[in-house]
């Protein structure tokens, strides 16, 4: 029950910071994790694979009375995002506008509200925003015109240059607000999702196919106790259908050695399984539903409106497999007792930065610690099972810590069924 080496797979999210901007975060946070548990933890040099899609760094972890050894793998595709937020102002909005709509009229908005209304406003939020700096900037235009009129200018000419003057001031009011709004960002990821969802983009399912033979690879090489694929935010969809298509070219996937273990933090699955085309990923969700040579676990918080929470990513898809289902164990965390009181407050408010709580490291000694989960000694399905008992062995005296063992080595894990960690959020269960 005792890891002492671990592979981690990390699958980005739609997030154009590259390997530098990460692995800066990963450094970061590391040592913070070190400073709140009191041990040490060395992080290697990342190594880029030949083609550029993989990097990998190693961690070495020492404690009192544990040590591991991590290999981390971060799969790559800000290559693809960055190209995406390349493309002029003007293909964006339109796009993302026509698309939009084509999500209200086809009822997904819809929805959307029902399964989280908090994540509907979010990706509401930059049409409404948009709406309203082009009626700022279609009253400047008109004013501008008028202006035009006054000095005799012939009417064609003074429209002509009052739509100019609108095109002008609403793409330089949305390239020098962008810092702030993020407008832009969310409206590519709104074009991205409705055509990876559609499979209208090629070389996403090209790689994600090249990253499935590399997990098959590394799990029948690695001499690791387990693998933990971690898919952070948009990650969570990627990393489920790069699973399920490694599991097709291995079905024996999980029985080689380590222990596959899928983690989906922050996850926003409807985005692309609520889409009539998505058929094919609502029946990957379907195959890791009931397989049970893998533990997959679903981490949700209320306080992000960036995921979907409460969410059954089986049940929340009309998917129906009966007493097989094994998948996923839905856990959820509140943020607010990883955060310092002292820094809540303004925490609570910062989407993003709520959004990556995930993945950086706790103020707080809590169950869910994402830097225990990659360098912890304890395997990911019995932390999540017993909770209480692996954050004693963080915590706890030398007494505690053994009985916590104790309690760990004799834990049920199965992955089916709801967790909480922290106080009780009773609108988190299983439905399937």
């Amino acid at each position: 029950m005792r890891v002492q080496h671990r592979h981690i797979i990390y699958i980005q999210g739609y997030d154009p910071r590259g390997l530098a901007q990460y692995y800066r975060m990963f450094r970061t946070e590391l040592r913070k994790f070190s400073r709140l548990y009191q041990l040490t933890a060395t992080l290697g040099r990342p190594k880029t694979a030949p083609d550029g899609e993989i990097a990998s760094w190693t961690i070495e972890t020492k404690a009192d009375d544990w040590q591991t050894h991590t290999n981390c793998d971060f799969l790559r595709f800000e290559d693809f995002i960055q190209r995406d937020l390349a493309q002029p102002i003007w293909r964006t909005v339109l796009q993302a506008v026509w698309i939009y709509w084509r999500l209200v009229f086809a009822g997904t908005i819809a929805r959307f509200w029902r399964a989280n209304w908090r994540f509907a406003t979010f990706i509401t939020y930059p049409h409404f925003l948009l709406l309203l700096e082009a009626i700022v900037a279609a009253g400047l235009a008109y004013a501008f015109e008028k202006g035009l009129d006054a000095l005799g200018i012939p009417d064609a000419f003074s429209i002509a240059a009052a739509l100019a003057a609108f095109v002008a001031v609403l793409g330089t009011v949305l390239k020098y607000t962008e810092n702030q709004t993020y407008l832009l960002y969310v409206l590519s990821d709104t074009i991205w999702t409705w055509e990876f969802s559609h499979r209208a983009r090629p070389e996403w399912d090209q790689r994600i196919d090249r990253f499935a033979q590399h997990l098959v690879k590394t799990a029948r090489e690695s001499d690791a106790e387990e693998i933990v694929i971690v898919g952070h935010s948009s990650g969570s969809f990627l990393g489920t259908e790069m699973l399920a298509r490694a599991l097709q070219l291995d079905p024996d996937l999980g029985r080689h050695g380590p222990r596959i273990v899928l983690l989906t933090i922050g996850g926003n699955f409807p985005i692309v399984g609520f889409h009539a085309a998505s058929q094919p990923f609502r029946e990957h969700l379907r195959m890791l539903a009931v397989e049970p040579s893998i533990d997959w676990i679903d981490c949700q918080s209320r306080k992000d409106v960036m995921n979907f929470f409460p969410f059954d990513p089986i049940a929340g898809h009309d998917i129906d497999v009966g007493s097989a289902r094994r998948n996923p164990r839905i856990v959820s965390v509140r943020f607010r007792d990883i955060i310092s009181p002292a820094h809540y407050n303004v925490f609570r408010w910062k989407f993003f930065r709520v959004h990556f709580q995930f993945v950086m490291a706790n103020e707080r000694p809590h169950a869910y610690d994402f830097f225990m989960i990659v360098c912890g000694p304890i395997p990911l399905a019995a932390r999540m099972a017993v909770p209480d008992a692996a954050l004693d062995v963080a915590t706890g005296d030398p007494a505690t810590r053994e009985w916590a063992w104790k309690r760990i080595e004799t834990a049920k894990t199965d992955a089916s069924g709801a967790t909480e960690l922290g106080e009780m959020e009773p609108s988190v269960r299983r439905s399937g």
